[in-house]
């Protein structure tokens, strides 16, 4: 079964939008999809998303694989049957996709924007802003850390025999590493701004990176000389992947772009606006290469074939509650839009959010909302939410007023706005209120 051929099934479910065309997009999640995976085979498809959570996407209902405790950054399909993933939460966690039960592999110091898995199928590197990479054997051994980055690793990719292991980090560099022996061999690049993203082709001797200041390049191997830039101006670039097979490289980027390049000619096959509003945070191709999938900052997977990359839907289409233009808005609402509605509901549903619905809050205990999984400080907090914990909350800070929740570190500085806020929350939570 071709991926199209899966989506299609999907997108007759409740959970998903109906096709478009060769266009698709698949529903669920409640937050940003931040990673994407193609199972080995073709048939199954996972996302990696700000609400928790990594979906299971076959033929059928999606399934829910929720373990981690923050945003999940990333996730890969060791076969079809495990899977990896990995998150703000700092921890790595594997899948076995049958049971839909996880086995944590251990932690790192700050959160994992990025996985890769070995050639051979038997071993993990997790990019880290602690600014260490780790190596996680799938079945057995120990973990192990490769240190010499000054910032936070964004990205790692292996060689083609899988000896060897490339990274980009925000120090701007991009190095090479014998993972064996845990020794860097080479740097590729020192510049001036972060590296987010890499592409690799060792076979026709050639590596792609993407920045933070909008640089999409490609570099000799052998030589680190550039071979061709793409470069413009729109930046950073957050997103690649690379059809080996069709010899198609893919980028996204923070304006909502999706460039396609063809790297047998160097040259682009297609540069078109795929997000509405917001970034492109995830990039793979179907295993036919026929098809590329996209998340973003919609709560969505979306697939385009690439003979039509286009032609069909907009990532983003403006139903997100955070998308709508500001000044339709009083200040309050302004507020929640800003600070908390990525991650919390108003009405009585729920839906699925980061964060536990705050319908009813005035009057709640904390940690208050059946079935959702709060921090141990929250279960264990002993205060009421009402205007003064609310106004606290935001005028110190989450990581002040509560300490250990797995809430953002954000403040609202002016008391005004604070003001606004509760007197907006007061209305839109209760019984009958003003819900979205």
């Amino acid at each position: 079964m071709r991926l199209r051929a899966l989506l299609t099934a999907l997108a007759l479910l409740p959970c998903a939008a109906a096709p478009a065309g060769d266009f698709f997009k698949l529903t669920g999640h409640g937050g940003p999809v931040r990673g994407i995976d193609v199972s080995p085979d073709g048939r199954q498809v996972l996302t990696a998303s700000f609400d928790y959570s990594v979906g299971l996407w076959r033929s059928g209902s999606p399934v829910w694989l929720e373990a981690h405790d923050a945003a999940v950054n990333a996730v890969r399909f060791i076969d079809d049957r495990r899977a990896v993933s990995a998150g703000d939460d700092n921890d790595v966690r594997l899948w076995n996709l049958e049971r839909g039960a996880p086995r944590r592999l251990g932690s790192h110091k700050a959160k994992v924007v990025s996985l890769a898995l070995s050639p051979d199928r038997g071993l993990i590197a997790s990019a880290s802003w602690d600014g260490r990479i780790g190596l996680w054997p799938v079945d057995s051994g120990a973990t192990r850390f490769l240190k010499g980055h000054t910032a936070g690793v964004n990205d790692v990719v292996f060689s083609e025999d899988g000896t060897r292991l490339y990274s980009a980090s925000t120090d701007g560099t991009i190095r090479v590493w014998d993972h064996a022996r845990g020794v860097q061999t080479r740097h590729i690049l020192e510049g001036r701004f972060g590296i987010n993203t890499l592409a690799l082709d060792e076979d026709e001797g050639w590596l792609a990176y993407g920045g933070v200041d909008g640089a999409t390049r490609i570099l000799d191997l052998e030589t680190g000389r550039e071979i061709a830039d793409f470069t413009l101006q729109r930046r950073p670039i957050l997103a690649m992947a690379f059809d080996r097979e069709g010899g198609t490289l893919a980028v996204g980027d923070g304006e909502g772009f999706i460039k396609v390049i063809d790297s047998r000619r160097w040259t682009v096959l297609r540069d078109f606006r795929a997000a509405l509003r917001g970034p492109v945070w995830a990039l793979a191709f179907s295993a036919d290469g026929e098809d590329i999938l996209a998340g973003g900052i919609d709560d969505a997977l979306y697939s385009w074939p690439i003979a039509a990359l286009g032609a069909g839907g907009l990532m983003a289409g403006g139903d997100r509650s955070f998308l709508r233009d500001p000044a339709s808005m009083g200040n309050g609402e302004r507020q929640f839009q800003r600070k908390c509605s990525i991650c919390h509901t108003l009405g009585p549903e729920g839906l699925r959010r980061a964060g536990p619905t705050l319908f009813g809050v005035f009057g709640r205990p904390a940690g208050g909302v059946p079935g959702y999984k709060y921090s141990r400080t929250l279960r264990e907090a002993e205060f009421v939410w009402n205007e003064d914990t609310i106004d606290a909350l935001f005028d110190e800070g989450p990581d002040r007023f509560v300490p250990g929740t797995k809430m953002p570190m954000q403040r609202i500085a002016r008391p005004a706005d604070r003001s606004d806020l509760i007197a907006f929350l007061k209305h839109a939570t209760r019984e009958g209120g003003r819900q979205r």
